[in-house]
Formats: structure tokens, C-alpha cells, sequence
């Protein structure tokens, strides 16, 4: 079945991730970066792991994996090398109704993790339902040469002007955004000239079509 894309606000939502090597560090600063309140518990973690919990930025718990570990949590992620241990973690978070991931086990995962792009506020999400992580992340990549570091500024730039044209009553349609964001936009922001690509928007949005 396809898989039905979706953005989660995750701050302060208990998160545990069971493991402790490289792809539990992985899960670990996607979640940190999302805001999440993220417990680990992993008889042995990485230097990474130890440094975040010593500077409390996560609960580290050193210890292998027992039953009621999920207690409290809204998202679980087993990331172990041992594959009875996924498998209890993956059986405990569905009978409690917690949504869990399986790293490298598609019919244990309730929700799959995507390749992520950020520029700042602007997050693009690449997914192949679990049939390739590596053209996940070939796609990925290929966007970063097109969507490069100026677009963070450019979605501040847009946001900005969205919110006073909404202040003045000012409300084009999505057809109207469609033909202001293109063109140069991206560009003149590149280039350090966000006035004029502010002016060359709000131009667009509110004079009428020539």
C-alpha cells in the first residue's frame, strides 16, 4: 500500500530508541532536531550517545531492553543488531498502540523514515515505501544541488510577506503564490539582494496580472 506522507510536531513527545550504535545515533539527532524528549536504552551506545546524555540532552539508559521500557512513549524505534530484540520491542509498541520503526525490517514499521532535505524552515521529504533507502538517498542529494542554501532565506523572505499581506486583508490565491515564487526570486536572495526579491514579490502578489 502507499504510504500516506506526513509532518509530526514532536516537542517534548517521549520518544525511546532502543540501541545504541550508529543507526540509534542517527534516529537520536533527527528526533533531537524535531525537539523530541528522546530516552535511549542500550547496554553499550555511542560517544555521541554518552555525550548527549552527560549534557542532558537525552536520558541514556545502560542497560539491555525490558518489557514496559515503552511505557509513556509516543514513537519507538528498534535499532538493535539483535533481531529477537527488535521483534519484542516492534510486538510491545503495537500492543500498547505506540507507533514504532524497525531499522532494516519493513513489516515490523508502522512508519517509515524518509531522506530528509533542510533549509532551515523548509523540509523535503524523499521515500520509496522501503523499497530502496539508497535511490531515497540519490534523490535526495541530487535536490540539494537544486535547492540550495538561499531557500532557508527565501522561506523566512516569503513567510514574512505572507503574514503582512494577511494583515492588510491581503490574501491571493495559491495560483497567484504559484506564479510569484518563480522566476528570480531564489536568485536575487542567493546573491544577497532580499530587498528587491522582497519588493519583486509583494509586486507580484498584489498588482494584477499584465
Amino acid at each position: 500500500m502507499p504510504s500516506y506522507p506526513i509532518f509530526l510536531d514532536l516537542t517534548g513527545v517521549p520518544c525511546v530508541i532502543v540501541g545504541g550504535g550508529l543507526v540509534a545515533e542517527g534516529r537520536v539527532a533527527a528526533l533531537r532536531a524535531a525537539g523530541a524528549a528522546v530516552t535511549v536504552i542500550a547496554p553499550h551506545a555511542t560517544e555521541a550517545l554518552h555525550k548527549w546524555a552527560s549534557d542532558g540532552r537525552i536520558r541514556l539508559e545502560p542497560r539491555p531492553y525490558t518489557p514496559g521500557d515503552l511505557r509513556g512513549a509516543r514513537l519507538a524505534f528498534a535499532a538493535t543488531d539483535q533481531e529477537t530484540v527488535n521483534d519484542q520491542v516492534a510486538r510491545d509498541a503495537r500492543a500498547a498502540g505506540i507507533w514504532v520503526n524497525t531499522a532494516d525490517d519493513l513489516p515490523r514499521c508502522d512508519f517509515m523514515l524518509p531522506s530528509v532535505l533542510r533549509r532551515g524552515e523548509l523540509v523535503v521529504a524523499v521515500g520509496t515505501g522501503g523499497a530502496s533507502p539508497a535511490l531515497a538517498r540519490a534523490v535526495r542529494l541530487r535536490l540539494e544541488t537544486y535547492l540550495g542554501p538561499e531557500y532557508a532565506d527565501l522561506v523566512r523572505l516569503v513567510a514574512q510577506v505572507r503574514r503582512e499581506l494577511r494583515g492588510r486583508g491581503v490574501r491571493p490565491d495559491p495560483a497567484t503564490w504559484e506564479r510569484a515564487l518563480g522566476g528570480d526570486l531564489s536568485q536575487l536572495v542567493a546573491t544577497g539582494d532580499g530587498a528587491e526579491a522582497r519588493a519583486r514579490l509583494v509586486a507580484r502578489l498584489t498588482l494584477p496580472c499584465p
